[in-house]
């Protein structure tokens, strides 16, 4: 076994490819091992903006060998009449490598071929590996390639020098003008190199001790955090640390070093949002809190280097952090000067989306719904007459923001700087929260709302989009969803059932639609366009739920028994799935599906609608009159477990049901000859089979 080494040396890499490239080589790496048949002990990837490193601690210095045996022509093509090889069978075993004595007769479904048994593998590690190194190389993917240089080949940033060691020995290969070495380089300032690397085993400690380079994101990442921590407590406080920005700067430097700078404290005046927004966004430095969860005015920043006058270093940061922070002020005293009618105003003259009208049409209609969502929720949720119109505010002022000095230089500000702005107009609090979460969930791993304002503006504001795009026919194809509609019907669906919102999916969505004036020439009619919406929706829960690992039959099973109250939907599924896992279950579905099934195939044939009103009287077999019994006492048992949401008690009641349910299959001729009885039958299963729709589709339970 020998220790194995690949860096790919780069021209510096933007921050968001470094750690996709290192989980790349691994994964492409590791599959040229297993399909070379190299053994080894596994591959690890580092990478930093300047390098992508491959590393394999064993790795065999041959090719594993084994015997495998291949097929060639028939044996009547591969034989003459006196059994002798043809050319093609002599071709066969030349190709092969082995004597014609060595061929034998493999019998086949489609017949008998020529085969042999040969030895394949045991080659020098040494010399596959080249093949294998410009593989890898070639095989990473970018967003956006360049080429350089005038040469064909193109990688995401250009290749500076490639170093390649099994063992003490140089794996050497070419791309383009560059050919493998044991030479490296190292951080800029730093240690600039070239560094001669005697073998792979000494790689890692020239790259660290003369390089000057962490390469481990995760050492970087500890290395930030652990010093940062430990400036910030120096002075009283504690760093905000903002997990997607520590990933960007553990990826920007590769040799980390925090620095704590100071701002002028009157730049605390600004809202939190702000000066975080400005530090992070602008100068990827993270703001500093004390311990009642107010900023202090100092920042922490990531140096790449060891700076020689800190102090100089220091207030460079500073005076950079500062003009942002100035241009910040700017920004918030000119928006406190304005007020919201102003912006509503200007709203009428940005455009939403074609045909649909004005950012200042869309908050009229997100007002409406959200005054029409919160007078049905009312009382379930304590909402008092006089605050719906609060509400409806809330909605009306959502988007006046958009138009602020603030938001057009800070976008990711979207929202939040309109409820800061309402609290400090006066607006209160169901209006400022409204207008400050209506963005949330950003995505599926991003909170809903945490207030009720919130959640409601959010929907409104998700069910216009939703009803406006679906009308014109602009909906998501493939992976393409510029309107972002997916994350829309996913956040709707999120926000009932986490909210828990006693609403119809069907009318919500409606009302949506209603909310957009006459004269828009809609692609799809308002019937259509609700079908093709509903069944959007449908899909998106099919997904949410699958993706937290549910059964697939088990969720679409749920979803046939219908979803347009999202708010119980996941009570009835995780019940279902409960239900599923019982012994019994795969008898149950049988004896249900029977049900449906009969009801759905002869229901048309009964002669009248069936109501799943019977009559006991014609009951005339014992088991009939004992299943009638028994779905008479459970009824109204089953009609307060579904009104208190209680679906494991309403799929035990089935469990209790259904023996009185199979004795009546096995004994009782449901389409019999008298058609009173006949009709009064198929009335006492649709009963049956109305209950069981409400809790599940089971004709989706494959079992």
């Amino acid at each position: 076994m020998a220790e194995f080494i690949l860096e790919i040396g780069t021209e510096e890499m933007p921050a968001r490819f470094v750690p996709k490239l290192a989980e790349e080589l691994k994964a492409v790496f590791a599959d040229l091992l297993a399909g070379a048949m190299v053994e080894n002990g596994g591959v690890d990837t580092y990478a930093t903006p300047r390098r992508i490193v491959a590393h394999v601690a064993q790795m065999a210095d041959a090719q594993r060998k084994q015997e495998e045996t291949v097929t060639g022509p028939p044996v009547r093509i591969a034989y003459d009449a006196d059994g002798n090889l043809t050319k093609a069978g002599e071709g066969f075993a030349k190709t092969q490598g082995v004597a014609p004595d060595a061929l034998f007769t493999q019998t086949t479904d489609k017949g008998d071929y020529l085969a042999a048994r040969k030895i394949v593998g045991g080659g020098a590690t040494l010399d596959i590996l080249p093949a294998l190194c410009v593989k890898a190389v070639e095989s990473l993917s970018f967003p956006k390639k360049m080429h350089w240089g005038g040469y064909d080949f193109a990688f995401g940033r250009p290749i500076r020098w490639l170093l390649c060691l099994l063992g003490e020995a140089v794996v050497e290969f070419s791309i383009e003008n560059l050919t493998s070495g044991r030479e490296t380089r190292g951080h800029r300032v730093m240690g600039p190199g070239p560094f001669s690397v005697a073998g792979a085993a000494d790689y890692f400690a020239v790259v660290r001790d003369d390089a000057k380079v962490v390469i481990d994101p995760e050492a970087r990442k500890k290395t930030i955090v652990e010093e940062g921590d430990r400036l910030a407590a120096g002075l009283g406080g504690k760093i905000v640390w903002e997990p997607g920005l520590l990933e960007e700067v553990a990826n920007l430097v590769e040799f980390p070093r925090p620095l704590i700078g100071d701002i002028d404290p009157r730049y605390l005046e600004l809202p939190r949002e702000v000066l975080l927004t400005s530090m992070q966004s602008h100068q990827k430095s993270f703001g500093v809190e004390g311990p009642d969860g107010k900023l202090l005015p100092h920042f922490l920043t990531t140096l790449n280097l060891e700076p020689k006058e800190v102090p100089l270093v220091k207030k460079g940061w500073e005076r950079v952090l500062k003009a942002r922070l100035e241009d910040a002020r700017f920004f918030w005293e000119a928006d406190c000067k304005a007020d919201f009618q102003y912006w509503l105003d200007k709203l009428e003259h940005v455009v939403f989306l074609g045909p649909l009208g004005s950012v200042g049409d869309k908050s009229r209609r997100i007002e409406n719904l959200c005054g029409r969502l919160a007078g049905t929720l009312g009382e379930s949720k304590s909402i008092l007459p006089g605050e719906i119109e609060k509400y409806a505010r809330a909605g009306r002022l959502s988007k006046a923001d958009l138009v602020s000095e603030m938001v057009n230089e800070f976008d990711t500000l979207q929202g939040k700087m309109g409820g800061i702005y309402a609290e400090r107009a006066g607006k209160g609090e169901i209006v400022s929260r409204g207008i400050y979460e209506q963005y949330l969930p950003a995505g599926p791993d991003t909170p809903v709302p945490s207030s009720l304002a919130g959640a409601l503006v959010s929907m409104a504001d998700k069910a216009d989009t939703l009803a406006g795009c679906f009308g014109l026919g602009k909906t998501p194809t493939g992976a393409n969803d510029p309107y972002a509609l997916r994350r829309c019907a996913l956040g709707i669906a999120r926000i009932i059932m986490e909210h828990d919102l006693s609403i119809s999916l069907g009318d919500f969505l409606a009302w949506a639609r209603e909310a957009y004036a006459d004269g828009i020439k809609w692609k799809l009619g308002a019937v259509e366009g609700q079908e093709k919406l509903l069944e959007f929706f449908a899909q998106r829960l099919r997904a949410l739920f699958t993706g937290q690992g549910c059964e697939t039959r088990v969720v679409d099973a749920a979803l046939g028994a219908g979803f347009d109250d999202v708010r119980t939907l996941k009570a009835r599924l995780d019940a279902l799935a409960a239900f599923s896992r019982e012994e019994d279950f795969g008898q149950a579905v049988l004896t249900f599906k029977r049900a449906a099934n009969i009801i759905r195939k002869q229901g048309d044939e009964a002669g009248q609608p069936l109501t799943g009103n019977y009559d006991p009287e014609l009951f005339e077999d014992e088991h009939e009159s004992a299943f009638g019994a028994r779905l008479e006492e459970m009824a109204p048992h089953f009609d307060d477990l579904w009104e208190l949401g209680d679906f494991a008690g309403l799929f035990g009641l089935l469990r209790e049901l259904r023996p009185s349910v199979d004795g009546f299959f096995d004994n009782v001729m449901v389409m019999c000859d008298a058609s009173d009885v006949r009709l009064n039958r198929l009335n006492l299963l649709k009963a049956l089979v109305d209950r069981l729709g409400r809790l599940a589709d089971f004709n989706a339970l494959q079992v």
